[in-house]
């Protein structure tokens, strides 16, 4: 049985960083890829980074290319978003997630995720 525990987030003043892990509890099957995501109200939840467990290639949306970092500490089974330079409109409720088909990774849709983390709000003023 997988799960994603979800930790960080929090205020943050535009220009600031703060950083969100996603540690996979139990087994690691089915997390061949690990993404986050974020979601405003209202809206539908969008891809922001993707990372493939075996070998860390990285994919971002442009949105965030600079100035967040998707990272791995495969020993602790934990994922990070480090994001820096944060704006008003990264102000979103994050979630990670875990997909097991890397070949889907890049493409940092919805649908190549079944496994889910509780989210996490992040707000920059």
């Amino acid at each position: 049985h997988v799960q994603l525990v979800e930790s960080g987030g929090g205020s943050a003043q535009a220009g600031g960083s703060l950083r969100l892990s996603c540690e996979v509890s139990g087994s690691i099957d089915g997390t061949n890829c690990i993404g986050w995501f974020r979601q405003y109200p209202g809206k539908e939840r969008e891809g922001v980074a993707a990372i493939v467990t075996l070998g860390g290639t990285t994919y971002y949306d442009d949105s965030v290319t600079g100035r967040f970092t998707i990272s791995q500490d495969n020993a602790k089974k934990t994922t990070y978003l480090q994001m820096n330079s944060l704006k008003p409109e990264d102000t979103a409720m994050y979630y990670c997630a875990a997909g097991p088909q890397t070949r889907l990774c890049r493409l940092l849709v919805l649908s190549a995720y079944g496994i889910w983390a509780q989210g996490t709000q992040v707000t920059v003023s």
